[in-house]
């Protein structure tokens, strides 16, 4: 029997978690869903993009998450319709279009280089799925 998995939480590693906090909320426009500090230097700071059931969680004292080097997480992908040029007015360096065969997608960075990829998927490629 196969059971229903979902993935929710992904760890992205930072160096600073005020000024991550601040990127993702401030100019990405994640909801900071919560920011505990239950104490022994462990702070926890769950983030979730808008619209999305899956979240990514950043902190200190977090076991072998905090291991897990700062920007080292690369090519995350969040599927969007037209998020590139809010990113870029908010002003986050996004950098340019690459089709793929239709599908469109945007990189961008946090402050510490985890990367993400913007993914547009048009509607007549998500028929076909």
């Amino acid at each position: 029997m196969i059971v229903n998995m979902k993935l929710e939480l992904v760890p992205v590693p930072v160096s600073d978690i005020d000024r991550a906090k601040a990127f993702y909320v401030e100019k990405i426009g994640f909801s900071a869903d919560h920011d505990v500090q239950p104490g022994n230097g462990m702070r926890v700071l769950q983030l979730t993009p808008p619209g999305s059931a899956c979240s990514i969680v950043i902190g200190a004292g977090l076991g072998e998450m905090s291991e897990i080097k700062p920007g080292s997480i690369k090519g995350l992908h969040l599927v969007v319709a037209e998020a590139r040029e809010a990113l870029l007015g908010r002003g986050v360096e996004v950098g340019g279009v690459r089709d793929m065969g239709g599908i469109l997608f945007a990189r961008f960075a946090d402050p510490d280089g985890n990367s993400w990829l913007l993914q547009e998927i048009p509607a007549k490629f998500k028929k076909q799925i």
